[in-house]
């Protein structure tokens, strides 16, 4: 015999008696296994960064991905199933695309969102088909300034100025509570995150497996932080692998 939970969570199309989705909530857990990423709004752009965890001298960290561009004005940084993300990463660029075609401008940040979510939310109500199990934040500028969006495997986001996905979400978001300020500069966003996934990995970030990249007001464009200028900012130096 089976609880009687377990009649609830054979299906993703079928609720609870308390109104819950298992698969849903399952697809969440998937999320708080991977590698911590944090987004952040500082006074002039906004910042994303993770760490990628290498756990072995065979991997290459170049190989691994964590932060994929979508268009020129906006990134997005993942955790949870990252083969997941691909599938949602391919979407949301020809998404942009279509938007560059059709009307010849970029693609609002929020519309992307909406985009992204659609799809995450439309894999949890379809039999036969499973929820994405992973978590996005998603960094980019628009008309209306500076954006940056959390969403979740149920297809639900919020602008946020600060948050965190996979991992020691809640303590880097008790970290961000205390310490964030929509005044700060760049470096000291930077050195913020680098704190903040630190705190989440209950460890020292070696920068040759970290990953930021960054958006400003005045350039517009979603690039990477190189790891020598990062090693400035954060005052370390750059370890051999």
């Amino acid at each position: 015999m089976y609880p009687a939970s377990s009649a609830y969570d054979r299906a993703i199309t079928v609720f609870s008696p308390d109104g819950r989705l298992f698969q849903v909530e399952y697809a969440r857990e998937a999320v708080k296994r991977g590698a911590t990423a944090v987004g952040v709004v500082f006074k002039d752009g906004g910042l994303l960064a993770t760490d990628k965890l290498v756990k072995s001298k065979l991997v290459n960290p170049k190989s691994i991905e964590k932060i994929f561009k979508v268009d020129d004005h906006v990134g997005v940084a993942v955790s949870g199933l990252v083969a997941d993300a691909r599938r949602l990463i391919q979407h949301a660029r020809v998404e942009a695309q279509k938007e560059r075609v059709i009307y010849e401008e970029e693609i609002p940040v929020e519309s992307l969102t909406k985009e992204i979510c659609d799809l995450k939310q439309m894999y949890t109500q379809y039999g036969g088909a499973r929820p994405f199990g992973v978590a996005m934040l998603i960094l980019g500028i628009d008309d209306t300034g500076i954006k940056l969006f959390e969403t979740d495997p149920s297809g639900a986001f919020s602008e946020v100025y600060a948050s965190a996905i996979g991992q020691g979400k809640k303590d880097v978001e008790d970290f961000f509570e205390s310490k964030y300020s929509k005044d700060m500069k760049f470096e000291d966003a930077v050195r913020l995150s680098v704190s903040a996934l630190n705190k989440a990995n209950k460890t020292k970030t070696n920068l040759n497996t970290l990953e930021v990249y960054y958006i400003t007001k005045k350039d517009k464009k979603f690039k990477e932080l190189s790891v020598d200028k990062l090693g400035k900012i954060v005052g370390k130096k750059v370890k051999s692998r």
